[in-house]
């Protein structure tokens, strides 16, 4: 069905959930408001979803990845199965490849789904995800926060209030 995109990716931190900074603790973990039915909504139709995420508590150590793991194996049991998860788990002082902006775990991520770049939306709350999205080819959509700094909205050629919005310009 080419009246549906391919894939749509997501942040997890501030997109999916509400932010908890550095969050190890599956018991913290609460959907955005409208989450549970966007993706309903896309898993209706066919669409595949993934998730794309800096993890720098780990490399910080802040974290380990078992609570990395912990914390996204419950947004599973509370937003649904996704197709893939890219997660950074580097400093962003380390000069890896993966770390957003860089285009590499949203390029993965639609490998993994067998998603055209063309036909991929990336959902996310900060800069560093519009830019991902735009250096792999993928269309992005800002759904700013109250991180979200105001010239980000700007700049960002997409923006939705919320998801509920967002996947109105997605389906």
């Amino acid at each position: 069905m080419d009246q549906y995109p391919d894939a749509v990716l997501f942040d997890r931190d501030g997109t999916l959930i509400r932010d908890v900074p550095y969050n190890g603790d599956p018991d913290e973990v609460e959907p955005m408001p409208g989450a549970r039915e966007v993706l309903r909504a896309l898993r209706a139709r066919g669409v595949r979803t993934g998730v794309v995420t800096n993890q720098s508590g780990i490399g910080r150590g802040l974290l380990t990845g078992a609570q990395v793991d912990a914390v996204n194996a419950r947004v599973e049991e509370l937003l649904g199965p996704f197709g893939t998860w890219q997660v950074c788990p580097h400093h962003p002082d380390d000069g890896c490849d993966c770390r957003k902006p860089s285009p590499r775990m949203v390029l993965d991520a639609c490998a993994r789904l067998d998603a055209r770049p063309g036909r991929t939306y990336f959902i996310g709350d900060i800069e560093a995800d519009v830019e991902a999205g735009l250096a792999a080819g993928v269309t992005p959509i800002l759904v700013p926060t109250p991180v979200t700094l105001p010239d980000e909205v700007d700049r960002a050629p997409r923006t939705a209030p919320d998801l509920l919005s967002a996947l109105a310009l997605v389906l």
